[in-house]
């Protein structure tokens, strides 16, 4: 990667009868996903009064991942049992918050005890497991989850899933957003033997959806307003900074959402 300095020259196109805009880019996410933010989509910002850089996740497609995976696929109940793998991600921090405001006892995995720190003391947390610390992770969740575990909310799939499996309390739900298929898995019978209710989903079936979305977007802007969820962004400043901070999310150095600012006005 590089960063390469141009100009252009930006001009009304010709015969055009609606009135011109010039856009400029403030803040960019960086994500595996930004191919398909590139298609072409109607949403509007109905809420400026908070910080626009949510709208590439809390408000975006994270939040909305988060708001219906957990709402719509997981059906969750007040006082059960909540596991979020990848809980420092912009996904993972949004789905912890919302099974709180559930009113369910809810423990993340992390890779650092920074992270568990930062996300417990900030987020809520009812507990936190630094996964690349356990030796064996049954036995943190076991310790985490002594009657077992009612709802998996997954976005890594692999070893943390076959952990987690041994530990699902009988009829229970297991939500997948992203599995990791590098990793065979061993447990996947027990989802027979404990009748556990398996559900794979993607965001894009809700993007097309304007009167779900706008529902999620104005629930969600109210929790922010409230104090009620709060959101964490990981930015860094200047386009030079891209290729190191793209690297950093497969390091696992960032906490939550990963921007890159452009400009700030």
């Amino acid at each position: 990667m590089e960063v390469v300095d141009g100009s252009i020259r930006l001009a009304v196109p010709p015969g055009l009868a609606a009135p011109a805009a010039v856009v400029k880019n403030l803040y960019l996410s960086c994500d595996a996903w930004m191919r398909g933010r590139m298609s072409k989509r109607d949403d509007k910002i109905n809420h400026p009064e908070l910080p626009l850089s949510y709208y590439t996740g809390i408000l975006g497609m994270s939040g909305l991942t988060a708001y219906a995976g957990f709402f719509d696929m997981c059906k969750p109940k007040k006082g059960e049992t909540v596991f979020v793998s990848a809980a420092s991600g912009a996904v993972g921090q949004i789905v912890v918050q919302l099974a709180k405001l559930t009113g369910c006892y809810v423990v993340g995995s992390l890779g650092s005890d920074d992270k568990a720190t930062l996300l417990t003391s900030k987020l809520g947390f009812n507990g936190a497991i630094n996964y690349k610390k356990e030796p064996d992770l049954g036995a943190a969740l076991r310790r985490r989850f002594p009657e077992g575990i009612d709802i998996y909310f997954d976005s890594v799939g692999g070893a943390t899933l076959d952990a987690a499996l041994l530990h699902m309390r009988p009829r229970r739900r297991y939500n997948l957003e992203d599995p990791d298929e590098g990793v065979r898995m061993r447990n996947l019978p027990l989802l027979v033997a404990k009748r556990v209710r398996m559900e794979w989903f993607n965001v894009a079936d809700y993007l097309g959806d304007a009167a779900y979305y706008r529902r999620f977007e104005e629930e969600m802007a109210g929790y922010l307003r409230d104090g009620r969820v709060t959101y964490v962004e990981d930015v860094v400043e200047g386009l030079e900074s891209a290729p190191a901070a793209l690297v950093g999310i497969f390091r696992g150095r960032n906490v939550g959402r990963q921007l890159i600012v452009v400009a700030r006005e």
